[in-house]
């Protein structure tokens, strides 16, 4: 008995041992191997949000550098102070006033 589908096109082509030997290949390179095209992928999405993170922390680095700069006059040092942890002069009184909806929080 003879096989129907030996004349057609598609079956000439999938009955090649070179064709099956490259979709293996293929198959392989795109999932199983350890640089697979997938692999690929995250590992280039993780390197793009780390070189994100480093613009942020080279941006923080710098203004923390300038701070630094500013803080190294003692005029400075007693604006720091009395803004960021509410110190004041043995003479002064210093008020606090809180609006409703306010951003800083309350220490506890």
């Amino acid at each position: 008995m003879k096989n129907p589908y030996k004349d057609k096109k598609w079956f000439k082509f999938l009955g090649n041992k070179y064709v099956w030997v490259l979709l293996f290949f293929v198959v392989w390179m795109l999932f199983l191997d350890n640089y697979s095209y997938f692999d690929h992928r995250f590992l280039n999405d993780q390197i793009h949000e780390l070189e994100n993170n480093k613009t942020y922390y080279q941006e923080e680095i710098k203004k923390d550098q300038e701070q630094i700069k500013q803080l190294k006059n003692p005029e400075q040092i007693e604006k720091y102070a009395r803004e960021k942890y509410f110190m004041k002069k043995d003479s002064e009184d210093i008020y606090i006033i809180k609006f409703e909806g306010d951003t800083l929080q309350e220490k506890e």
